[in-house]
């Protein structure tokens, strides 16, 4: 039945073997309904397209396996790319004693793969898991720690959300955020929003090395920094919280750490009046977009890269608060013990940025006007435009 459920408003995969035979039926398919998507009649995606939803009314409703469980599963979407990765985000209020589980699948003509799980996510992880699934790996894709990585890119969709928890209390969902990418595409620079250059925003420094164990803690400490950016703008003391307090939050006990980019953005966006999602940008053409907005936006790079001690992997997140008039990149690096605020070339960000696919964590007051969305790559009504959902 259709869900009348009411809403409140990185590691590396070894490549597997060639796909048998059987698997390459799909992929011709596939090519030729590529013919047929909104990509190939000449729709400039640029390799990416961020899919959002406030609301559930599409979804199917289903009781799940415990007692209590509602399961709602989307209509299939299609892209207007053909993706290999995906990320899921998610915003939800999560009372003590309530959990979501978040699965995603890709489509193919021949069939469906098999449900991959997203992320399992509570508040109180000592009543219910919080933390990535490990071994999901089939011959379809993986699912690196909140990646979905396939091995024959996919235009259709299909995810699956699993709300539970105790004395008829569930999560309250309040936002599903889906990202693909296609990781064959590269595309041209774009040129700078000159009105992001020469404008710094008065994001707070902190710095991760404060802490215990702190040289982990990156990600905790720009989102940190971006929510106290808010608390002061807003006159809101609710959303600044200090580096331990997030850590305590966002732990994933299965990757045993803090840097599971979807459990960062949904801690911000389990408060109230905040958007929070991880997406991927063309270039920092569209974080300047940004900027000029007054958003400030973190940065997934590698460290090793962006400090020119070899290509890494070495995973770090900085906060881009601003560009100078030249159009080097103004940031927060919580991993410096001094001088947080530091300035780095845009050659060196671009490269070291390039390492995750320009990842980036958005999180914004959910009325805060957004930049114009040119290519569907966050929540806008642009990017809504652009998805077809079959129901």
């Amino acid at each position: 039945m259709k869900s009348n459920y009411s809403t409140t408003s990185g590691g590396a995969c070894t490549p597997a073997a060639l796909p048998s035979w059987h698997r390459l039926v799909p992929l011709l398919a596939a090519a030729l309904l590529a013919l047929t998507t909104p990509a190939a009649r000449g729709f400039d995606a640029r390799g990416g397209q961020f899919i959002g939803f406030k609301s559930f009314a599409d979804f199917e409703q289903a009781p799940g396996a415990r007692r209590g469980e509602i399961v709602l599963t989307s209509p299939q979407i299609a892209a207007s790319i053909n993706w290999d990765e995906l990320i899921a985000s998610w915003n939800a209020e999560t009372p003590e004693g309530t959990y979501l589980k978040i699965e995603a699948r890709a489509i193919y003509p021949a069939g469906p793969t098999k449900y991959y799980v997203m992320g399992l996510w509570s508040s109180n992880p000592a009543l219910y898991l919080r933390e990535s699934v490990l071994n999901q790996k089939d011959a379809d894709g993986d699912v690196a720690t909140d990646t979905l990585k396939l091995q024959i890119p996919c235009d259709r969709l299909q995810v699956r959300l699993t709300l539970g928890g105790d004395h008829r209390q569930k999560p309250k969902l309040k936002f599903l955020g889906l990202d693909v990418t296609d990781t064959k595409v590269t595309s041209p620079r774009l040129p700078s929003n000159r009105a992001a250059l020469g404008r710094t925003l008065p994001v707070p420094q902190r710095s991760q090395m404060a802490y215990p164990n702190g040289s982990v803690l990156c990600s905790p400490a720009t989102v940190s920094m971006i929510m106290t950016f808010w608390s002061q703008q807003l006159k809101r003391p609710d959303l600044d919280h200090d580096v331990p307090d997030i850590v305590k939050a966002v732990y994933d006990a299965k990757w045993k750490g803090t840097g599971n980019w979807p459990f960062n953005t949904a801690y911000a966006g389990s408060y109230h009046g905040i958007r929070a999602y991880v997406t991927r940008l063309t270039d920092l053409a569209e974080a300047e977009d940004w900027i000029a907005a007054g958003v400030p936006v973190a940065l997934s790079v590698c460290s090793d890269r962006l400090h020119h001690r070899g290509p890494g992997p070495n995973g770090h997140l900085i906060v881009c608060v601003g560009f100078t008039e030249n159009g080097d990149v103004v940031v927060n690096d919580p991993g410096s013990s001094q001088n947080i605020r530091r300035v780095y070339p845009r050659k060196d960000v671009i490269y070291a940025w390039s390492y995750s696919r320009n990842a980036v964590y958005l999180i914004y007051p959910e009325d805060h006007e957004i930049p114009k969305d040119r290519f569907g790559h966050w929540d806008s009504w642009t990017a809504r435009q652009r998805v077809i959902v079959e129901r």
